[in-house]
């Protein structure tokens, strides 16, 4: 096995993913994307959204002329901007592995690309059937060698036009979660260390496909496996699995000794492309940061406030403070902000024990909700309807929260403790539909196991 050697920093790739499940993101989307990250410093765009049918499930297919005019618009506003862009390919959902043809198909693709001006490529092996048809079988000893075989042909070929080529390979199984469920193969990723040339860079999660933390000792692990430092897909934003919340959090949980371990950092980020300043913020400052005394909430502070300025209201102004309370609670998927969590323990107290012995935590409580609340009211006269458009779902959902809770507060504070009608919170209209009533019949405990309602203590 050969040493792996840490990356130096000035060499850290670092950018966003439009990697995640869902609608890809506009065209002009993408040019906003590009300003940020030109504005915060981040040195590329990765082009790899699922839903480019083209990119996945139909990658067979080449792109067609009015495509081909976006993407080419697109390469050059990141070349405009100093910004690398790597085009990624997925096809493995149904490729065959030994075919020649299919591999000239991917070599076809990607001349489309190249002959737009693009520059670096992906391939990608993540979420799919981890089973080889019967001529592939014939043809590789296991998953990660037809794997390999597709991946270095690939690159050597783009090699050969273009020396400067960074090529990226994701896969199947990439994070330790998935390693030790032997996803692939149980010696997968090892044979891919064997295997896979070493020009080419590997993705990784981390302890998990959503890590709140990614230790060093994980990542060193891994490139000792890998036998070479890995690059981090980093999902610690992403929330295209679940369309009810989104993430405005810092970019945390990572020591800044981790750059030094690895070949790059990039960002799959909310699915909704306006949603993302202070994640891609934070990041960058993190990407950046020379002390060792990094401190992801004091930039998210600092990014916050910089966001602040978008939510101009045709109404009444949106405070800063009332803001950051928003963005609390929209935090990070393991994590509530610090006023997020103050509210939540003021409520938790509050309605565990009658209001009547509690008016002091009762007004401690109001002093958190009313402020919420009306500025979830607030936020329907946004200015920037787009950044409206982007945070109706979840800012709905909170309001509807807070209105209950007060109204309960309310009634408790009356005397009427032992329930209350809402006028509008309606059966079936309310944490309504099937996938609700499901939910409702097994709770997840804090070490992750779940439990029926039955065995609920």
């Amino acid at each position: 096995m050969t040493n792996v050697e840490s990356c130096p920093e000035n060499d850290l790739m670092h950018g966003v993913i439009e990697g995640f499940y869902g609608p890809p993101w506009s065209h002009e989307e993408r040019l906003t994307v590009l300003d940020w990250m030109a504005a915060f410093g981040l040195n590329t765009y990765f082009y790899a959204p699922k839903d480019d049918l083209k990119q996945r499930l139909l990658w067979r297919e080449a792109y067609v002329e009015s495509e081909l005019h976006l993407l080419k618009d697109l390469i050059e506003a990141c070349r405009q901007r100093g910004i690398q862009f790597v085009f990624a390919l997925s096809p493995g959902l149904d490729m065959k592995y030994h075919s020649e043809a299919e591999l000239s198909l991917l070599k076809a693709k990607c001349h489309q690309i190249r002959q737009l001006g693009g520059e670096h490529f992906a391939i990608l092996f993540d979420d799919i059937p981890d089973v080889m048809g019967e001529e592939d079988q014939a043809s590789f000893s296991d998953f990660a060698a037809a794997h390999c075989h597709v991946a270095n042909q690939l690159y050597l070929w783009l090699k050969e036009s273009m020396p400067t080529l960074r090529f990226l390979f994701c896969p199947t199984p990439y994070c330790a979660r998935m390693r030790q469920a032997q996803l692939g193969g149980s010696q997968y990723l090892e044979r891919v260390g064997q295997l896979l040339n070493q020009g080419i860079d590997v993705f990784w999660t981390g302890p998990e496909i959503i890590s709140s933390e990614i230790p060093i000792t994980d990542v060193q692990e891994i490139g000792r496996v890998l036998q070479r430092p890995p690059l981090i897909w980093d999902n610690l934003h992403a929330n295209d699995y679940d369309g009810r919340r989104f993430y405005c959090g810092p970019y945390s949980g990572r020591p800044l000794a981790l750059r030094k371990e690895v070949r790059g950092i990039l960002h799959n980020p909310n699915n909704e492309a306006l949603l993302n300043y202070v994640p891609w913020k934070t990041f960058a400052d993190y990407v950046h940061a020379t002390s060792d005394g990094w401190d992801a909430r004091d930039a998210y502070l600092r990014a916050m406030q910089q966001w602040h300025d978008s939510f101009g209201s045709q109404g009444r102004p949106i405070s800063l403070e009332a803001f950051l309370l928003f963005g609390d609670c929209f935090y990070l998927p393991q994590e509530h902000g610090e006023k997020a969590q103050l509210l939540l323990a003021r409520a938790q107290k509050l309605f565990s024990a009658p209001v009547a012995r509690n008016p002091e935590e009762a007004n401690l409580f109001k002093d958190l909700a009313i402020p919420l609340r009306d500025t979830c009211r607030e936020m329907v006269h946004l200015k920037n309807r787009s950044l409206f458009t982007a945070l109706y779902r979840r800012n709905w959902d909170l309001r509807e929260e807070m209105d209950l809770l007060l109204h309960c507060l309310d009634q408790m504070e009356q005397g009427k403790e032992q329930g209350f009608y809402s006028d509008y919170h309606l059966p079936g209209t309310y944490r309504g539909g099937l996938l609700a009533d499901l939910q409702s019949l097994l709770k997840q405990q804090p070490d992750a196991s779940f439990r029926t309602g039955s065995h609920e203590s």
